[in-house]
């Protein structure tokens, strides 16, 4: 299945899930109204096919030539590069060199080399028991070890010691991902999975580490996939997709928090 087809799949994504925190307003703009791809995503799409299918790598993307579209010469390089490119998107060269430094250093790392081996880019679509909707995942790697299913994410991250990785986790929900991706998977494939997070750093030296999420982390996820799949279905069933106020459209309370109010 291609990305564009993945994504036209009207099963509710992870991603799209995370937006029903904010609002169901805010939800359901941008499902009406997807952003455009920004430089951020476009690294993201870089880096992961760069470090989890390097073969296939030129078959989606291609990078700049290093040369002065400013002079004669250089612009006929660059002219001819273009006529070239066809469906494939144009990666900058700066974008393309940090991608392949951090994804050789992840390569470096034993442990994280043998994690990433294994079904890439696996699609998993499957029926809430609860609520009847349709959902989907895509995992990153997925593979099966002697004792245990593993589904292994690949971050990037400015920081991936485990102190501040454990806490950009929450604040960006991957504890959420973990425990929809995990429902999925045993959704689909009949047995729990573990999940592993290697994080990557986006500069020099580009350090790496391994994160196994425990129960606990895992668990507070499912809480909150529950949440916002039951808010999700609640609004499909309404037609109400309320802002900040609530259904009931009360009057929120702006008050001190309580470390400043002491």
């Amino acid at each position: 299945m291609t990305d564009k087809e993945y994504r036209a799949n009207p099963a509710i994504s992870r991603s799209e899930l995370w937006r029903m925190r904010r609002s169901p307003e805010i939800f359901k703009y941008f499902k009406d109204y997807p952003e455009e791809p920004t430089e951020a995503l476009l690294f993201g799409q870089v880096f992961h096919k760069y470090a989890l299918e390097p073969e296939t790598f030129n078959d989606e993307f291609t990078f700049e030539p290093n040369c002065d579209r400013r002079t004669k010469d250089g612009k006929a390089i660059y002219e001819l590069f273009l006529s070239e490119v066809g469906n494939r998107t144009i990666v900058p060269r700066a974008m393309m060199q940090q991608a392949t430094a951090m994804a050789f250093a992840v390569q470096q790392n034993k442990t994280a080399a043998k994690l990433l081996k294994g079904d890439v880019e696996k699609e998993f679509f499957w029926t809430d028991d609860a609520t009847g909707e349709e959902c989907k995942c895509r995992t990153d790697v997925i593979r099966q070890t002697k004792k245990s299913l593993v589904i292994v994410d690949l971050k990037t991250c400015t920081d991936a010691s485990t102190e501040t990785f454990t806490r950009e986790a929450i604040k960006y929900g991957y504890d959420f991902q973990a425990a929809m991706y995990s429902a999925g998977v045993e959704k689909n494939l009949g047995q729990k999975p573990k999940f592993v997070f290697v994080a990557v750093e986006k500069k020099p030296p580009y350090a790496v580490n391994i994160l196994l999420a425990d129960d606990t982390f895992v668990e507070h996820g499912q809480k909150t996939f529950r949440e916002l799949l039951d808010l999700y279905h609640t609004c499909k069933q309404t037609g109400n997709w309320y802002g900040y106020n609530g259904e009931a459209e009360k009057i929120n309370t702006l008050t001190l928090p309580a470390w400043l109010a002491e």
